[in-house]
């Protein structure tokens, strides 16, 4: 399932940084990013066979919507030190973008269209 986590994240004087390390089985293969999604959109609505995702919002917020097939939840990720962390089963969601969202994802495999189940659990 789905896991929502926290980022280290220091505070200096000449500002804050944000360090994510050893999130992802195999390491990063892939990073892409979500912007300028039209108001009332919803991205996702797939889970896949091999790959985990990170998603953090750069700035703004959404939400998650995450099913597993046992067990469904909702994440708010409204902060960069909030992680989600996505299995490959989380048949996935992400609306309610906020105008400004910017939604980092970082996954462990590459882009592979036969990845994708667009089909969710019944």
């Amino acid at each position: 399932m789905a896991i929502l986590m926290s980022i280290d994240t220091f505070n200096t004087e000449k500002g804050d940084l944000s360090v994510a390390e050893k999130l992802l089985p195999n390491g990063i293969k892939r990073v892409y990013y979500i912007k300028n999604v039209p108001e009332g959109s919803i991205r996702g609505g797939h889970r896949h066979k091999k790959t985990t995702q990170a998603l953090i919002t750069i700035q703004g917020s959404c939400l998650v919507e995450t099913d597993n097939g046992t067990e469904k939840k909702q994440s708010l990720l409204d902060s960069s030190e909030k992680c989600l962390l996505l299995q490959p089963e989380d048949f996935h969601t992400m609306f309610a973008f906020t105008s400004d969202c910017i939604l980092l994802v970082l996954a462990n495999e590459e882009y592979s269209v036969d990845d994708y189940i667009d089909e969710p659990y019944p």
